[in-house]
């Protein structure tokens, strides 16, 4: 039993005549005719009690009328989600992202709601060490990480440069330094963030590598959390760049360069190679170039891979 099959079937009901059906399907009656008789075959039921020239249903037939009506309407149905999805009426995108990596996320999110507000966005919090993992396993469409994937079935693109700063209080004594040395560091109390990560174990092994001293003597369970405290006045932090450009155009912070710290990295979003990418993932990548070409600076869309 074919959906076109039960489209003349339709017809024939509703006008009540092969004739009239055959003319409103631009067919001859000749072929309508012979595809009830195939459906009523398959069906081993007739459909259209033959003895009256108005086209009436037999009990099968009205049996047959309800189902085949919903499965033309399920069809239409379908057919107009899919047209939504395509114009981005519809829609829906996750992403996976870590407390630093989804500030990138922000502003690009920012635009793509203003010009795709159907589409329902979900950005996940995890692990930036899962997240690969993740995207494989196809749990979320994005990723956002701040390091190259080692996977060779994942596609990444580069979408921000980024790198670990050496931030205080106004009030700090270092406050007023144009460049400071890492040495000068060894005395300071650092406030560190309590998820470790390849960052935190350069920095580790950078003042090793100067015979420097590198006191963590609080660990706080978010980047928020430890910018605040600095800004308290009750210590200094190493952060991501991106994190606190806020707090240091209020004057909040001061950023103080380090001579021997230059640690840059680059934000990605990655994706399967061998994806079939939603209608609103490629709107997503499709924003996140318009940023870059906007923003400039920090901001790229560079491919790997």
């Amino acid at each position: 039993m074919e959906l076109s099959q039960l489209e003349v079937f339709l017809a024939v009901a509703r006008e009540r005549r092969f004739s009239r059906a055959a003319e409103k399907l631009f067919r001859t009656q000749s072929a309508v005719s012979q595809t009830i008789r195939k459906l009523e075959d398959e069906l081993g039921e007739a459909l259209f009690d033959r003895s009256s020239r108005e086209g009436v249903l037999t009990d099968a037939g009205r049996v047959l009328y309800e189902y085949a009506e919903k499965l033309i309407n399920l069809r239409a149905e379908a057919s107009e989600s899919l047209n939504e999805l395509r114009e981005l009426q519809k829609g829906k995108l996750i992403i996976a992202a870590n407390e630093f990596t989804v500030l990138y996320v922000l502003p690009v999110l920012a635009e793509f709601r203003r010009l795709h507000p159907m589409i329902k966005i979900t950005v996940e919090r995890s692990l930036s060490s899962r997240i690969p993992d993740e995207v494989l396993r196809y749990s979320v469409e994005f990723g956002v990480i701040s390091y190259e994937p080692q996977e060779a079935s994942l596609q990444s693109v580069v979408v921000y440069l980024d790198e670990l700063v050496f931030v205080v209080p106004p009030r700090h004594p270092l406050a007023s330094a144009k460049q400071i040395s890492i040495r000068q560091l060894g005395a300071e109390s650092f406030v560190a963030h309590i998820v470790s990560s390849p960052y935190r174990e350069k920095v580790i092994q950078l003042f090793k590598t100067h015979k420097t001293p590198l006191h963590m003597d609080l660990e706080l369970p978010t980047l928020q959390a430890i910018k605040q405290f600095v800004a308290m006045g009750s210590g200094v932090a190493l952060v991501p760049e991106i994190s606190v450009e806020t707090e240091l155009v209020r004057g909040e912070l001061v950023r103080i360069p380090v001579r021997e710290l230059e640690l840059k990295r680059k934000l990605r979003i990655i994706y399967r190679k061998d994806a079939n990418l939603s209608h609103a993932a490629r709107a997503f990548l499709k924003v996140a170039e318009a940023v870059a070409r906007e923003r400039e600076g920090r901001y790229r869309f560079q491919r790997e891979n």
